[in-house]
């Protein structure tokens, strides 16, 4: 009864906005983390009634800062209006000093953190993450790296596992991809020598065996694929994910699309596919979440310059 009387509330609150239909940036090629995450929040929220429909644009590269800038110009002020974004935005941006940044978007909610994996196709003659990182370290030019965007959280894991191993960060043959389907793609096609994302990402091509997965940058091992740490690697890293409203809208407007993206976390859709992707709902809304972009960007940057990746 109380979730009823929520819902029905809550889409009187967006109606009077001009919402329940919402227009969504996934400023990434089809495939990828946060293609998945746009999808699967706009799906869960449809399922729910929350909203009565979602249009998608897919605008890929630049670690997103193509569709960021798309849509800062093209959004102000339209509460119906959201981009999906997340820490390799933040690596993207600081690393390529772009012009648009985050601060020109509203902060709405961090969704989710999901942890890290590094693959090698099936037919590669890396069996374990100690052959592969041997590899590296004698000819770090020969290994490349496949994934997302230069600057983002996984070309940072790579730069954290060569520093850990003694090996130069700065030489690093790293292959940005736009989108996660053009990186499977790839990996499975033998176009560099190891991949790494998300665990959500490969996940199903691991499940079929035409992905070895060789290590995940979680504290321990998860789906028995061993940890970084346990393999004596000492690196930990989590990547997460969020949503953001247009610029300039107003704080109640703000706080319309926070109580509709914790609502719709909260659904049955949202946590069944959240659970078989791997992801851990991590929510922070509103201006606890603008509090943790600022400090994540000092974080990121942190990293990026002790790398040596930072332009």
């Amino acid at each position: 009864m109380k979730a009823a009387l929520l819902v029905s509330g809550l889409l009187a609150s967006f109606a009077a906005f001009g919402q329940p239909s919402l227009k969504m940036m996934i400023p990434a090629n089809p495939g990828g983390g946060w293609d998945q995450t746009g999808r699967t929040l706009a799906n869960a929220m449809q399922s729910a009634k929350l909203v009565s429909s979602v249009q998608f644009d897919n605008k890929g590269g630049a670690a997103g800062t193509i569709g960021l800038a798309q849509f800062v110009n093209q959004s102000k002020g339209d509460p119906n209006a959201v981009i999906i974004g997340g820490m390799v935005m933040v690596g993207g941006i600081l690393m390529n000093k772009s012009p648009v940044t985050l601060k020109q978007v509203t902060p709405v909610a961090r969704l989710t953190s999901e942890w890290e994996v590094i693959v090698v196709p099936a037919q590669s003659p890396h069996k374990t993450l100690a052959q592969l990182l041997a590899a590296f370290k004698e000819t770090p030019g020969k290994v490349s790296w496949g994934g997302g965007s230069a600057g983002g959280t996984d070309h940072i894991l790579i730069g954290l596992v060569a520093k850990a191993i003694g090996a130069d960060p700065k030489r690093i043959n790293y292959v940005a991809f736009k989108g996660g389907g053009e990186a499977v793609s790839a990996i499975l096609g033998g176009h560099v020598t190891a991949g790494v994302s998300g665990l959500g990402e490969f996940a199903e091509h691991i499940k079929s065996g035409k992905m070895r997965a060789l290590a995940v940058s979680a504290p321990s091992k998860v789906d028995g694929i061993p940890s970084l740490k346990e393999q004596k690697v000492d690196v930990e890293l989590g990547n997460w994910r969020g949503i953001f409203g247009a610029p300039g809208i107003t704080p109640q407007q703000r706080d319309a699309l926070v109580k509709l993206v914790k609502t719709a976390v909260e659904t049955p859709q949202w946590k069944e596919t959240a659970s078989k992707l791997g992801w851990s709902t991590e929510f922070l809304g509103g201006d606890d979440y603008r509090k943790f972009l600022d400090e994540d960007q000092q974080r990121v940057g942190a990293i990026l310059e002790s790398l040596g990746l930072k332009k």
